[in-house]
């Protein structure tokens, strides 16, 4: 039996995660173009009723029901994160209605076997029934679940997609490098300062790190509707997908005893990763003299900003968004760099989860700090999944509609002026 868009069977009920739930958003992503995407949406349509319940009864004599609004799910399965939204549309972009994050470590050791472990995974398919469930109760109507670099990488990742389609019901694709760094693009697009000439925007993920630097004199117009967010591809100047991430970079270095000589040597190692990269491109000769910004969409970001904040407990609403200098960046890594890994696990906006993790991720921003010397970074809690959504909604052409149903109402008042 089918259920709602990317299930293909009931799982288990589980209970509701709603902490990190966003509110509002008008982010958008973007990868492939809107016929295939459009495709992939019909061949994973509802079969069981659940859009033909939402129109309401046809009966005679039974009065017609206004249509239920389209529920969209995106699902990003990382090397070392689950995570979920559920939303509507809004008129200001969507409303997150679920949302739902677990830490589940898939890529765990791949790095040196080649393989997906039998405890990665199990613990990665228990994350994907709860999303199932929270999908299937949300009544989906479309949706687009994609899995990173573990799967990528793993030998043995046809046989976890299987099984996450027959024990989750859930239907997982394996995404490429440029797709995902075009859907981290279009995630956190909203917060490119369009006052500068140019802009790095990173995703620290746990088995790879995407970088993507745009000309901003290529954006034009901005209005900042979904396909204005989705067109900031065309400001792509260059980018590339480093093979280094949280994860493997801690795995290699070691992440919970950690030395200024040691931290040294995880910066090291990530710089002479982008060497080729930037002799390539000569990025830092073209900001030179020029307005440049980081934008940062990943955990390690997103931690830095909650630490230098000094927040009793992580709140959203603070770090999304806010502009942090290098010198803030470096006085965090630098004082975590100087804790014990109990210190570490005791900081709230850190925890025992990511307490072996965190120096790597700010190993990989100190190296892009000193190849390319900007001296703003703004944190963006969201990325891929914000991406999705939006984007799933632009080519529905949802963004449009509600543009005429704003004009319309603009005419409507306009109509009822006293003349």
């Amino acid at each position: 039996m089918s259920g709602p868009s990317g299930i293909a069977r009931p799982a288990a009920a589980v209970s509701h995660d709603l902490k990190g739930m966003r509110s509002e958003t008008g982010d958008c992503g973007g990868s492939g173009g809107p016929t295939q995407v459009a495709a992939r949406a019909r061949s994973n349509a509802p079969a069981n009723g659940l859009a033909a319940a939402a129109e309401g009864n046809n009966d005679t004599g039974a009065p017609a029901r206004v249509p239920a609004p389209p529920i969209y799910a995106a699902l990003d399965l990382g090397t070392n994160n689950c995570r979920l939204l559920v939303a509507k549309p809004s008129r200001r972009g969507f409303l997150v209605i679920d949302a739902f994050s677990r830490i589940i470590r898939l890529g765990e050791g791949v790095l040196h076997s080649g393989q997906l472990s039998e405890a990665a995974m199990s613990r990665t398919l228990e994350a994907l029934k709860v999303c199932a469930d929270k999908m299937r109760r949300r009544a989906v109507t479309r949706s687009r679940l994609i899995a990173t670099e573990a799967c990528r990488i793993a030998a043995n990742r046809n046989e976890f997609i299987a099984r996450a389609r027959g024990e989750a019901g859930l239907s997982i694709e394996i995404v490429t490098q440029e797709t995902e760094a075009k859907l981290a693009v279009s995630g956190c697009a909203s917060l490119i300062d369009r006052n500068c000439d140019w802009a790095l925007v990173f995703d620290i993920g746990g088995g790879s790190s995407e970088l993507i630097w745009l000309d901003l004199a290529r954006l034009g117009h901005w209005r900042r509707t979904l396909h204005d967010r989705i067109d900031v591809h065309t400001c792509i100047a260059a980018w590339t997908s480093l093979p280094i991430g949280v994860v493997n970079l801690a795995e290699r270095h070691g992440g919970r005893d950690v030395t200024p000589k040691g931290y040294e040597a995880m910066v090291r190692d990530v710089m002479a990763s982008i060497e080729d990269f930037e002799k390539k491109h000569r990025f830092g000769d073209r900001i030179a003299n020029k307005r440049a910004h980081f934008l940062g969409t990943s955990g390690t970001v997103t931690t830095i900003s909650g630490i230098h904040l000094k927040l009793p407990v992580y709140e959203r609403s603070r770090v999304d968004g806010c502009w942090l200098s290098a010198r803030d960046v470096r006085t965090v890594s630098n004082d975590l760099i100087a804790m014990t890994y109990a210190e570490r696990v005791a900081q709230p906006c850190i925890g025992h989860e990511r307490a072996d993790l965190v120096l790597a991720g700010c190993a990989i921003l100190e190296a892009l700090l000193r190849i390319w010397p900007c001296q703003r970074l703004r944190v963006a809690d969201r990325g891929l999944r914000e991406g999705i959504l939006a984007t799933l909604m632009a080519e529905d052409g949802l963004d449009q509609r509600a543009s005429r149903q704003a004009k319309s109402g603009k005419r409507r008042a306009a109509a009822q002026e006293p003349r």
